[in-house]
């Protein structure tokens, strides 16, 4: 079966501009392949969430929201492997195998569970794009629930995202 489609389009391009700040990794970048050790065991990887950290970003900032989404899934949405929610302004570093900071929460990714699921493209596909995204918002709190998915995060970021700070990396598994 083949998965020949057109590229999907950025989805943060799509959304109204905002200001950039820095996100830098020491695990994923920007552009190059991730590491197998950071995709699913399904495909042969620990499931270990990269190191993130973020500087730069608005004084203003009163939390962080950080996500990861493939756009390049087949399901004509993407698939959100990562939304972690209420991230207090004074933490700028999820570390590798993230423990989250107090009062930050995972709301469920796309297979149902809530924390980091690695790169698990179908085998043979072109090479998926992983964004990983550090969101500075004006809020402390964030108007969801940990039950709330991820795109009602999304929709609550676009009312409350002051910049945007983006890695891309890429993960495929040979056919």
């Amino acid at each position: 079966m083949s998965l020949e489609r057109p590229v999907a389009p950025d989805p943060y391009a799509l959304l109204p501009a905002v200001p950039a700040f820095v996100l830098t990794s020491t695990d994923v970048t920007d552009g190059q392949p991730i590491d197998p050790r950071f995709a699913h065991g399904s495909v042969g990887g620990q499931n270990v969430s990269p190191q993130l950290s973020w500087t730069g970003f608005p004084e203003a900032t009163r939390s962080f929201v950080v996500s990861c989404l493939d756009p390049d899934a087949p399901t004509g949405s993407g698939f959100w492997h990562w939304v972690v929610v209420d991230i207090p302004v004074s933490v700028t570093e999820l570390p590798t195998g993230a423990d989250l900071p107090a009062g930050a929460f995972c709301v469920r990714n796309d297979f149902g569970d809530r924390g980091y699921l690695g790169p698990a493209p179908p085998a043979g596909d072109r090479p998926h794009r992983y964004i990983f995204v550090a969101h500075a918002v004006d809020v402390e709190h964030l108007d969801v629930t940990a039950d709330s998915p991820p795109a009602v995060v999304g929709f609550n970021l676009a009312f409350h995202t002051l910049a945007r700070a983006v890695i891309r990396p890429t993960f495929q598994v040979p056919g």
